[in-house]
């Protein structure tokens, strides 16, 4: 019987192409926008490293001006940074499982490889050996260095995916030698695909910056006294000639986060903070009230607002559209119902009852839903691809959230499903509900 209603539906909607064609484009287009909107703001709004969401945590002390807070926009949050000597102390508390402190560099990458690009202005994460265990960060090739190399400094290196295809081909770089600013550093590691989105671990410089393209260990920093291509603020008028007067100065530039594997941990790493501050407070720092805190990467995220109130209203503005496309839809289906009354007649006369007269309407409906959504599917990745085109990096970027993956589709069909619902059932039960005789009296 089914199979019947459907050639039935068939029949219907081959008979007006012009009104089929017009609810058809209405649908596809109030679920394309909102398949659209729906993936990227799902993309631009989750959590890079939510399986771990419960073991790794951003470390942020209130270490700023005793009569203001560092942000007016959120007053009651610490400032988003650590000086070199709490982001130092943090890594060494000995607590965590693993520990992280880093910046964001800047400089010439370039190597002596045969064959090699010119040398490139990038972007260098200058970090702790602990940060590729700890963002569970996938190798293709090699690994992270050992801690020992932190402190050495030792000149030793991982590349990103782009930097190693760029600089040596694809090929296996480990043991070869990559140029910063001119000083040879040995490649341990080379990146698989990791492109985090949002870039949750350094949100200073927006959550979509382009990713780095090296990684060197944090020791290099006094030893080359590098200073932070991101943010770095200062609250305190200090005099500071040397570098070693900048690292000891209140100035906050370092992000630090930890990894804690359980509950327990998690207190003890909390009630390590708190007296760290209590026994800072005594030397004249940390003049604000306790504001010491281990955020998770969900929260984290809120807390720095990397989806903003705009993006939540385009998706209220893209769920309105739909509501108005499957609107218009529901009156074209409700005319065109009517508008083939005679025929309904016909079979209700015949014996139809109202039940399979309704269930005929629907199935008419639903064939009209899916080909709406599948048209919607169609449209979704071609304004998609678009948007890609519009903003393509060859290092990703925000493009990275721009595709429809097995959440979005999953959307998709729950909209085609609300769709044809929404737009068949009341057409279907008002035609289901005429009697007989009025059908009969238009012929």
């Amino acid at each position: 019987m089914f199979g019947y209603y459907v050639k039935l539906a068939a029949r219907s909607l081959r008979r007006n192409p012009g009104i089929t064609s017009l609810m058809v484009l209405a649908i596809a287009l109030g679920i394309a926008v909102c398949v659209i909107t729906l993936t990227v703001y799902h993309g631009m709004s989750s959590n890079p490293l939510w399986w771990k969401n419960d073991r790794v945590y951003a470390v942020t002390l209130d270490s700023w001006d005793p009569e203001e807070p560092a942000d007016d926009k959120h007053p009651d949050l610490p400032p988003p940074q650590l000086t070199w000597r709490d982001a130092e102390a943090v890594t060494a508390s000995g607590i965590p499982l693993r520990a992280v402190r880093m910046f964001k560099g800047f400089g010439v990458v370039s190597s002596d490889a045969a064959g090699s690009v010119r040398p490139e202005n990038a972007i260098v994460r200058v970090t702790s050996a602990d940060f590729f265990g700890l963002f569970d960060v996938p190798f293709r090739h090699g690994g992270g260095w050992k801690a020992a190399a932190d402190s050495g400094p030792e000149p030793v290196a991982v590349l990103s995916r782009e930097t190693n295809e760029r600089f040596f081909g694809g090929a296996n770089s480990v043991g070869r030698t990559i140029r910063w600013d001119d000083r040879a550093f040995r490649v341990v590691g080379v990146l698989d695909d990791w492109h985090p989105a949002p870039n949750f671990y350094d949100l200073n410089n927006g959550a979509f910056d382009e990713p780095e393209a090296m990684y060197v260990p944090i020791g290099w920093a006094p030893v080359l006294e590098l200073k932070s291509a991101g943010n770095t603020n200062c609250w305190k008028p200090e005099e500071i000639k040397t570098y070693a007067d900048f690292m000891a100065s209140e100035c906050i530039w370092l992000q630090a986060w930890v990894e804690l594997p359980d509950s327990a941990a998690r207190v003890r790493m909390q009630g390590w903070l708190d007296n760290y501050v209590a026994t800072e407070r005594k030397s004249g720092r940390f003049q604000r009230p306790d504001n010491n805190r281990l955020t998770p990467v969900d929260q984290w995220l809120r807390d720095n607002d990397v989806v903003g109130n705009d993006n939540r209203m385009l998706i209220a503005l893209a769920f309105a559209f739909l509501s108005v496309c499957l609107i218009n839809t529901v009156g074209l289906l409700l005319a065109k119902f009517l508008g083939s009354a005679s025929i309904t007649g016909v079979r209700r006369a015949l014996g139809a009852s109202r039940r399979q007269v309704f269930l005929q309407h629907l199935a008419e409906a639903g064939l009209l839903a899916g080909v709406g959504a599948g048209l919607g599917v169609l449209l979704s990745l071609l304004g998609l691809y678009g948007l890609r085109a519009m903003y393509a990096s060859p290092w990703g970027g925000v493009t990275s959230v721009m595709h429809v993956n097995a959440w979005s589709l999953a959307v998709t069909v729950a909209l085609a499903v609300g769709a044809a619902l929404a737009a068949g059932l009341y057409p279907a039960w008002r035609i289901g509900r005429l009697a007989p005789s009025v059908y009969l009296k238009s012929q």
